[in-house]
């Protein structure tokens, strides 16, 4: 296979993981925190999401295209990432409630009791506490989501699913490998990257 060609499928299937995690991540772990002491809503909101994670991609993909054709985006990246992007919600905001509802009750109240305000507490005490367990739950997600996202080749969006599918319909062995090791390579990467992160932010509130 052609470098250029392996490089173009590198950049769609990044493209499509990164936007859609990234959404992902900016809509549901500020809901998580809004909802963290609100159960009907985290229960209703959690069901939806685990509703979801139950819909086999291939068979989302296939629910979304004919709605997104109404304005002529029913293939290609857009209901990939859509797709990606419902899938990545349920990791983020579990971990997100979990992480938030079990802090110890006596951190919370020392920091009430030294005046802290409620968005004080949130910002210094809460997140910061719930952060390992936040970031877990982004590295699920983007994993996860890197492996969902080969699928996405059979609706056009590109990606290293477009080695596998051509592979398997050649019955070509070494297509196949070329697609799941980018595909792979790519998925630890991208934990290896935001475990990176994880210690940058750990350090500088360790540092508080």
């Amino acid at each position: 296979m052609p470098l250029g060609s392996f490089i173009d499928a590198f950049q769609s299937h990044f493209f499509i993981v990164v936007v859609s995690v990234g959404l992902a991540a900016a809509t549901v772990i500020p809901l998580g925190v809004w909802a963290r002491n609100r159960p009907v809503a985290s229960t209703l909101i959690l069901g939806f999401d685990n509703l979801i994670s139950t819909i086999p991609s291939v068979a989302l993909y296939g629910l979304l295209m004919p709605v997104l054709a109404i304005w002529n985006v029913g293939i290609g990246t857009v209901p990939a990432v859509i797709a990606l992007f419902l899938y990545s919600q349920l990791p983020m905001l579990r971990n997100t409630l979990v992480g938030l509802r079990n802090i110890d009750p006596s951190v919370v109240d020392s920091a009430i009791g030294m005046g802290m305000t409620e968005r004080q507490i949130l910002f210094k005490i809460r997140l910061p506490l719930a952060m390992p367990m936040i970031m877990a739950g982004l590295r699920t997600s983007a994993v996860m989501g890197t492996g969902v996202a080969s699928i996405a080749a059979y609706i056009g969006a590109g990606g290293f699913g477009t080695y596998i599918i051509r592979g398997i319909a050649a019955s070509d062995r070494q297509t196949i490998l070329i697609g799941a090791f980018g595909a792979s390579a790519m998925a630890i990467g991208i934990d290896f990257l935001l475990g990176g992160v994880q210690k940058i932010l750990e350090g500088r509130i360790g540092k508080r």
